[in-house]
């Protein structure tokens, strides 16, 4: 549902991605992961139709996005992190407006508003201009707008971002709901969301798939996946430098 063969991005002699290369089946949720530059904005662009590869192909649903954009947008459905929404509109009349550029209406329209609304827990603020909304509420606005139209897969970028504790437990159920039927890629740099959602890891570093399994398998010899990622990366955590005498040492 989900393919990227060869994928490779180049600004001048500068490679933001090279030769990615992965595949995710329909009912999976995958975890994209790597440090910031790492090439994972990049890859969602292209997979998305944003971006334009250099080399490679990107299929969703079997429909090259390059050739076939708008049907391939028709399965798609991509939450960007910090996504646009038009603030001085309400959810309401946002759900709307996208629902009728997804060629919805009738009574079919008012079933997705209202069941989208149902699932991302925005009844209380449905008439509340976005303007006004926390960043958490515009987070899950974001989420039923991508949701609207069935889409078959789900791209999201950070889907928890600003999220209190209690909403981020609601939208990881919600992503394993929709993961088991639908194909789901989210990036996020919380590892605790690769344990809660996420039976698949793909890691991306310096342009480069480096890791493809299960996080079971990338946590494999370390103590935590935290402990995984920076040896991935190649990290390493240095304690700052005491005074001499000790950290309780002072200058007299």
């Amino acid at each position: 549902m989900i393919e990227a063969a060869g994928l490779s991005k180049f600004y001048g002699d500068f490679a933001a991605i090279r030769d990615v290369t992965f595949s995710i089946p329909q009912g999976q949720v995958a975890a994209f992961l790597g440090p910031n530059g790492a090439g994972k904005s990049t890859t969602m662009k292209i997979l998305t139709g944003y971006l334009a590869p250099s080399a490679g192909i990107a299929r969703i649903a079997g429909l090259d996005v390059n050739t076939h954009r708008i049907a391939a947008a028709e399965r798609l459905g991509y939450l960007p992190e910090n996504g646009p929404l038009y603030a001085d509109m309400t959810p309401l009349a946002l759900l709307k407006f996208f629902a009728r550029a997804r060629g919805l209406t009738g009574p079919h329209l008012r079933q997705r508003i209202d069941s989208v609304v149902a699932r991302c827990a925005l009844e209380a603020f449905i008439e509340k201009p976005i303007q006004k909304l926390s960043r958490g509420y515009r987070q899950r606005v974001g989420m039923a707008q991508v949701l609207l139209h069935e889409p078959d897969v789900l791209i999201m970028d950070e889907p928890t971002s600003g999220l209190d504790p209690n909403q981020t437990r609601e939208v990881r159920h919600t992503i394993r709901e929709l993961g088991r039927h639908k194909t789901v890629l989210l990036s996020t740099h919380i590892l605790q969301e690769v344990e809660a959602m996420a039976s698949r890891v793909i890691f991306i570093n310096r342009g480069r798939v480096i890791f493809d399994g299960a996080p079971a398998e990338m946590q494999s010899g370390y103590a935590s996946l935290d402990d995984a990622f920076q040896a991935l990366t190649g990290a390493a955590i240095t304690a700052p430098a005491l005074p001499e005498g000790g950290p309780c040492a002072t200058n007299v």
